[in-house]
């Protein structure tokens, strides 16, 4: 007779993320978790992006820079807007990350989040997150092109056939993005990013890692 062996259940922590990925606190609330992550090693942690958009009207602007595109939304100076947006870049450079407004290209991210609904489908969702963030924020791509959106898709493990049919198809995970936005209303988020731990718990905003910790302990201290 085999000996009987012992069932190992390993709980497993959902976190929902909705985010823009020309949302510069995002991307900062993106390696604010995941330096929290790594302060639990032996846990597991299921990560589910989902889309949201900070404004759906924006309409691609290659000859317009960032810092104008925003005194004019905001009604305030250029040299204000600048302002605002060194302190992002502060912001950004205390997680690490390298942000660069002046190379970056206003355009509508529908077609990004598109794409990152495939990579979803591939579980490659957070390898499109992290590619897109640091395209529009870091290297200045145009998010609105054609050839970058498939270089970038290919980058991130996708394949170019795929990622060429959903940027020529308009309607391919638009329903996906669709119900991601709904949701966020549902719930109430009315900014991003917005975490969600088993739906129990949620940080609204890119919080320190120390809110990050706390929250996940809490979850755990519940399960």
């Amino acid at each position: 007779m085999k000996p009987e062996t012992k069932k190992v259940y390993i709980y497993i922590m959902k976190i929902e993320i909705w985010s823009d990925i020309m949302c510069p606190f995002c991307y900062i609330g993106k390696r604010q978790l995941e330096s929290a992550l790594a302060g639990f090693p032996d846990d597991e942690f299921e990560i589910e992006w989902k889309s949201f958009q900070l404004d759906p009207t924006i309409e691609s602007q290659s000859g317009k820079d960032v810092y104008t595109f925003l005194a004019e939304r905001k009604g305030i100076s250029v040299e204000q807007s600048i302002e605002m947006h060194k302190g992002v870049t502060e912001r950004a450079k205390n997680v690490g990350l390298d942000y660069h407004f002046d190379k970056a290209v206003i355009s509508n991210s529908l077609t990004a989040h598109r794409i990152i609904h495939l990579a979803k489908k591939n579980n490659l969702a957070d390898e499109m997150e992290e590619i897109f963030f640091k395209a529009y924020f870091t290297e200045g791509k145009d998010l609105s092109d054609v050839s970058t959106l498939i270089k970038l898709g290919i980058q991130a493990g996708l394949n170019e056939n795929k990622v060429r049919e959903v940027i020529e198809n308009e309607s391919m995970f638009l329903n996906d993005v669709k119900k991601d936005i709904a949701e966020a209303q549902e719930i109430g988020v009315q900014g991003v990013p917005f975490f969600v731990f088993d739906r129990k718990y949620a940080i609204s905003g890119a919080q320190p890692v120390e809110a990050f910790v706390q929250t996940i302990n809490e979850v755990r201290n519940k399960k």
